[in-house]
């Protein structure tokens, strides 16, 4: 068994908190059982199911700390972890930083379970394989992806009486298409909370598409276009930027958010006006869990409101220093937009480019989240309103902080998950003046 009832959770939990002798523990109890299928060239190569539980258990003598980890349950099992933990607890040095664990919490259940997502089998999953590769092989055109699903559990205790417990789904597909002489590709993605609402014969339909009409792709001088980023080729760069949030980090100067002189730009015109990012557990569509990795109880708040700076990250022990209160650090990020789609968005341009995918991005200036990145998977030529032929796939170098001052419209927002995060994103698509591009790519 590795998705474990709360009752059955808090029995090993409270056990595992009670054998130890240190002046705090805290015990940690996570499982899932991970479902997934993979295919390529058009068959499918791979696919299984993974379960498992652990424990993790945290103690403290004064301000040394030390962690172990046990994937058995029984009693012996449970001493084992306790003492091996103190036995590195008393070995390690002390930890300036240290906070004791926070109290008893009050933790507000949010909804990220779906009973259709717990129910998949694997006939699911190969109906998926079948339902993107068959298409695909119709029209001589090859298809290789990834369905990854599951269910997991985490419930956790501390010497300080506090404890959480939530169950939790997950499902994410996606696939890319290539012409059978590899010069055309395309790609779709679905990140959803309730499976019932996929469907892999329409949206292979999206890729396949792509893939198509982007063999013949011809070259455009590098320079600054305008774009229609869709919502999965922001989520790489705006995911990248949320990351320097942390207030600590911009206290200290080594954030786009620090202020000259000392400081942060908390409260400051950051961004255009247009750009509101919230965060909420509670969001039906994109639920989290209801607590941080701290255990601090999240709250539904503004992040950027109207291109100001709302909110920064505060660490318990940063919170501390700067006298600023503690809460627990967002676990989703949703955008506000407008209510088009990125076939509206394309209908209103004149000239510009649609960019499908960004990819491989990598940092190259922190102090402006100046990234450096390639289009993949389906790059066109706007004009008049319509995509008049495809174009060679861009090296791109802009930041995000840039080019959300650049709006000129977004439209509705979707769910999706970054590349270079986990963490569950609504974004919208969007049009943005002078973007970057700095050199061709003959990748596809």
């Amino acid at each position: 068994m590795t998705i474990f009832t709360e009752a059955q959770a808090r029995e090993i939990l409270e056990k595992t908190v009670a054998l130890s002798t240190a002046d705090e523990c805290t015990a940690t109890l996570a499982g899932s059982i991970d479902g997934n299928i993979r295919f390529a060239l058009n068959n499918v190569s791979t696919s299984g199911l993974v379960s498992n539980a652990e424990l993790a258990v945290q103690v403290a003598f004064g301000k040394r700390v030390g962690t172990a980890s046990i994937n058995a349950f029984d009693e012996a099992s449970l001493r084992s972890v306790v003492k091996r933990a103190e036995d590195l607890a008393r070995l390690a040095p002390e930890n300036p930083e240290f906070l004791p664990a926070i109290g008893k919490q009050e933790y507000r259940p949010s909804p990220t379970f779906s009973e259709s997502t717990a129910a998949i089998t694997p006939e699911f999953r190969a109906q998926v394989a079948a339902g993107s590769i068959t298409p695909c092989r119709a029209e001589q055109l090859i298809a290789a992806g990834f369905l990854d699903d599951g269910r997991s559990f985490v419930a956790f205790a501390n010497s300080n009486g506090n404890f959480g417990y939530q169950q939790a789904t997950n499902f994410n597909y996606t696939c890319t298409v290539r012409t059978e002489d590899g010069r055309g590709s395309g790609w779709v993605g679905r990140n959803l909370k309730d499976a019932s609402a996929f469907d892999a014969g329409r949206d292979i339909r999206v890729a396949m598409r792509k893939a198509s009409d982007s063999a013949e792709a011809k070259a455009l001088e590098p320079g600054k276009y305008t774009v229609i980023l869709e919502p999965a080729a922001a989520a790489g760069l705006i995911s990248f930027m949320m990351r320097f949030f942390d207030a600590r980090t911009a206290d200290e100067g080594r954030s786009f958010l620090s202020k000259r002189g000392g400081g942060n730009k908390l409260g400051e015109q950051v961004y255009d006006p247009r750009v509101n990012i919230i965060a909420d557990p509670w969001h039906p569509e994109a639920a989290v869990m209801p607590w941080d990795g701290e255990g601090l109880p999240r709250e539904k708040m503004a992040i950027i409101e109207n291109g100001k700076i709302a909110n920064l990250d505060y660490s318990r022990f940063w919170a501390q220093q700067q006298g600023k209160r503690a809460v627990g650090r967002p676990g989703n990020l949703l955008m506000s937009g407008g209510e088009g789609t990125t076939a509206d968005l394309i209908r209103d341009t004149d000239r510009g480019i649609l960019v499908t995918r960004t990819w491989y991005i990598r940092m190259v200036d922190p102090q402006t989240v100046l990234l450096t990145g390639l289009t993949r998977d389906g790059t066109f030529y706007i004009e008049n309103g319509q995509i008049k032929h495809p174009v060679k796939n861009f090296r791109f170098n802009e930041s995000p902080v840039i080019m959300l001052n650049n709006i000129d419209e977004l439209g509705r927002p979707v769910r999706v998950g970054g590349d270079e995060s986990s963490m569950v994103m609504m974004l919208p698509p969007m049009r943005l003046r002078d973007f970057t591009f700095t050199s061709l790519s003959d990748a596809v």
